[in-house]
């Protein structure tokens, strides 16, 4: 049996990771969330979860509580405190003794993309995409078994299609399906041992452009 805790679980790539996961019997999930009326109604009735209702940084000793005993930890957190939340969260799992997390962030934190997308995605993104450049520091630095995932913009499509980048590679495409990234973060949390200590692009393919088709 594998624990998973995810932390930012009403989100829209959590909530396609838990369904995913759902169908795996080997996984037992817990879920931390700030407003648990937000977690999909499939999701909040399953008796199979957890659910702990808790801040990752005002409720600290709660955050620890729910890493004891977790194999994986899966972050899909947002917000300007993101250095912050990421501290609390390193200085959590290394309190419970975890090791592996994997952690969304966004495309651009280190000034990867070229081109004109990349001023689009740095306009449209703004202090926010310093929040995520902060957050994914607090993880790189910490070390843990990290997995950063740097996903382009978005898109509704409803057909698992990726390719990858490393840290250090020009960053490809400006858009990528939900579905596909939660896809790739589901086969992390399944095979722990994939992309440790590495942050990964993730786009569609032939995506390439000055921004993402939806804009």
């Amino acid at each position: 049996m594998k624990n998973v805790l995810i932390l930012g679980a009403s989100g829209s790539i959590a909530t396609l990771i838990e369904r995913n996961l759902l169908e795996n019997n080997q996984v037992k999930m817990t879920l931390l969330v700030r407003h648990p009326e937000k977690l999909a109604p499939d999701i909040k009735n399953d008796s199979r979860l957890k659910i702990v209702v808790a801040d990752v940084v005002k409720n600290y000793q709660q955050l620890v509580n729910s890493m004891v005993g977790q194999d994986v930890i899966y972050a899909n957190l947002y917000g300007a405190n993101l250095g912050q939340q990421g501290k609390s969260v390193v200085r959590s799992m290394n309190e419970a003794n975890v090791e592996r997390i994997i952690w969304i962030s966004a495309n651009g934190i280190y000034n990867e993309i070229p081109g004109k997308y990349g001023v689009w995605n740095a306009s449209m993104l703004g202090s926010t995409l310093d929040a995520y450049a902060e957050g994914a520091k607090q993880v790189e630095n910490s070390g843990l078994e990290y997995t950063i995932i740097r996903p382009a913009w978005f898109s509704d499509k409803d057909e698992v299609n990726y390719e990858l980048t490393q840290k250090g590679q020009e960053f490809k495409g400006t858009e990528v399906s939900r579905v596909s990234v939660a896809a790739y973060i589901t086969s992390l949390i399944l095979d722990s041992t994939k992309e440790a200590h590495q942050s990964v692009g993730i786009n569609e393919p032939n995506t390439d452009g000055s921004k993402p088709s939806f804009y």
